[in-house]
């Protein structure tokens, strides 16, 4: 049996601030961080459980990693049980954990109005003339690439060895209807003037333990941030920072659908690929969706062409075994995304964020505007703006030209209140009640300081336990945090 896939997103914000000639990324995203003024509690990020070199291939080593000043002090966790920082010199929104795909993409979602607001807060404290630019995208047209990770549950009995070999196909061909467009190639790959994903020309190998030198399609860091007997987090590192929802939605809902399958052993054969890397970048340029790709048995098939047939096995999978509203959702919206782009992918364009950034940028190279001009890159940037009154996407949305599957007081709520049925129901609700006691924290752990000789530890290795319907009462009674730990058991 499959286990329940509890879903979270990570996403690294690009940042810079104009007129300023001594710029620095980290100080400046440390201050975009500090300056939150929702719902929060500034805690330490407990590294004790966390082991980045850890590899799910059975070698790597184990241990903590390193609390540094960036991602261990400029650190904060939110009432919505998400976590706010600065990671590898950019500000980041670590979502809290979902149960499933929709809500999932809803607390994604909220991680931009949370950074919109942090952003504002920050330029506030600017010198005249200088202006804070946030953009959620993946690529600052200089050769550098920063990440929109996914994060899912998945069971320690299946071999990684079987997730390398069913998931790696998919997560390229489904570039098609994740990538958020860019303008150009980087990283020594063909000339282009635009491409389907922002992420894909950086993917440099099959499988591999980094995620910002040499980066692997299928990423093997081992944390799973729970019981490690039981489970084990996969950690998707290939995919683009989405402002769409239909986009992000689908992005989460069907990779946790083929994991299910898989551990279902419901997967008929692996899709594989001769050449796994090329093929990746080789889907992010074909804007036709025509490229015939190697398969390692023989013969080729492009992109669409196996996104179908992926679709055919996890609609008969689906139909075996599940019965809820969100997965006959995800099944219906991509049905429609594929035969949209079979017949025509401009006719995406108000759910496919590349789809709609090439509409924009189509319209300026239709007028005289060369694709190697500046203003098509700058374009390019705005789409990803998260400030409410820069950016294009939030144009196309007011004007009714992006499709939505969350309304503006959803998305607003998530940003203070913790999704229901996960431990971030706790986590959110302690930052809410008890945050002058809490002292650190980590995905699956909260620290408190009661006042007495010792720290008192309240582990969290179930990501299903802590939710709503199991502690609310004990929090609604909880006077203080040390009648909460009472309640819970004591030390």
């Amino acid at each position: 049996m499959s286990v329940p896939k509890v879903i979270g997103t990570e996403t690294e914000f690009g940042i810079t601030i104009r007129n300023q000639p001594d710029f620095n990324p980290a100080l400046a995203s440390g201050l975009v961080i500090n300056s939150y003024q929702g719902g929060r509690a500034r805690v330490q990020w407990s590294f004790e459980e966390e082991s980045p070199g850890r590899d799910a291939r059975g070698f790597g080593f184990e241990g903590g990693g390193s609390p540094d000043y960036e991602s261990g002090v400029v650190n904060m966790v939110l009432t919505n049980g998400a976590r706010l920082y600065v990671d590898h010199a950019h500000p980041e929104y670590s979502s809290p954990e979902c149960a499933d795909p929709l809500k999932a993409a809803l607390y994604d979602k909220a991680g931009e109005v949370v950074m919109a607001r942090a952003a504002e807060s920050a330029g506030n404290l600017l010198r005249p003339g200088e202006v804070l630019g946030i953009y959620k995208n993946n690529s600052d047209g200089k050769g550098n690439s920063y990440g929109a990770h996914e994060n899912f549950l998945v069971s320690r009995v299946i071999p990684f060895g079987d997730i390398v070999t069913y998931l790696t196909t998919f997560l390229i061909t489904r570039q098609i209807f994740t990538g958020a467009g860019k303008v150009g190639s980087e990283n020594d790959r063909p000339d282009i003037d635009f491409q389907i994903t922002a992420r894909a020309d950086f993917f440099e190998e099959e499988v591999g333990l980094e995620t910002t030198l040499k980066r692997p399609i299928i990423n093997t860091r081992d944390e799973p941030h729970g019981d490690a007997e039981k489970y084990r987090r996969l950690h998707v590192i290939i995919g683009d920072a989405n402002l769409s929802e239909t986009q992000t939605f689908l992005k989460l809902g069907t990779t946790a659908l083929l994991l299910a399958a898989l551990e279902d052993g419901a997967l008929p054969e692996a899709l594989s690929l001769a050449d796994p890397v090329t093929a990746c970048w080789q889907v992010s340029h074909d804007l036709r969706l025509r490229r015939p790709l190697r398969l390692a048995s023989g013969g080729t098939a492009t992109a669409l062409e196996l996104q179908f047939q992926y679709f055919e096995w996890l609609s008969k999978y689906a139909e075996r075994t599940r019965d809820d509203a969100v997965t006959s959702q995800v099944l219906s919206e991509w049905a429609a995304v594929l035969e949209g782009l079979e017949e025509d992918p401009l006719g995406l364009s108000d759910r496919l964020d590349w789809v709609a950034k090439l509409r924009l940028l189509s319209g300026y190279s239709d007028r005289g505007v060369s694709w190697s001009d500046s203003k098509m890159r700058a374009i390019d940037l705005q789409y990803h703006d998260v400030s409410p009154g820069r950016s294009l996407y939030r144009r196309l949305v007011e004007r009714g030209d992006m499709r939505r599957l969350f309304t503006d007081e959803q998305i607003d709520l998530a940003t203070t209140a913790p999704p229901d049925d996960t431990r971030a129901y706790f986590r959110g609700r302690c930052v809410a009640k008890f945050p002058d006691a809490l002292v650190a924290a980590n995905w699956d752990s909260l620290v408190f300081d009661t006042g007495t000789d010792s720290l008192t530890r309240v582990p969290m290795m179930e990501p299903l336990r802590g939710s709503r319907r199991m502690v609310e009462k004990i929090l609604d009674e909880a006077q203080d945090a040390a009648s909460l730990l009472k309640s819970l058991g004591g030390p």
